[in-house]
């Protein structure tokens, strides 16, 4: 088992935790000041990963694209996540990590390309699945105080 996905899901299960309690409607709030919401970070934690893992990697995703496009980094809710879709993102936001590390373990993503928008955006480039891996770890870091900012505001 790769001690970075093992990480990445327990950092998941603890944000999970800690969104556990709220409503759909505290999920998808949108506070004065914010442009998303708890639920869209989470999706978008999930779209991230399946981007700059399989797609870099020219492996197709995992997940249909309804969790993908619209959780694109530059975008923002559309509407409302329902209840349904809300479990289906939370189930995805650790089944996606259990999927990835077999995926890895067979070495599919021997043949990653590197990102030149991540070097725009964040200052780095990646070059290869442990450096994607490396960098999941601080993006989610940094969505999970997103999330938590917006916990105390919903």
């Amino acid at each position: 088992m790769n001690k970075k996905i093992d990480n990445l899901r327990k950092y998941r299960q603890a944000l999970l935790n800690q969104i556990g309690s709220l409503t759909t409607e505290q999920l998808n709030k949108i506070p004065d000041g914010f442009n998303n919401n708890i639920i869209w970070n989470v999706a978008h934690l999930i779209s991230a990963q399946q981007v700059i893992c399989y797609r870099r990697a020219g492996q197709r995703e995992v997940i249909p694209d309804k969790y993908i496009s619209p959780f694109l980094t530059n975008t923002k809710p559309e509407r409302i996540i329902n209840k349904n879709e809300i479990q289906e993102i939370k189930r995805l936001f650790i089944d996606t990590l259990n999927t990835f590390q077999s995926d890895y373990d067979k070495k599919i993503f021997d043949t990653y390309t590197p990102s030149p928008n991540i070097l725009r955006v964040y200052g780095i480039e990646i070059t290869c699945i442990d450096e994607a891996l490396e960098f999941l770890l601080y993006h989610e870091g940094y969505h999970a105080g997103c999330v938590l900012a917006l916990k105390h505001l919903v």
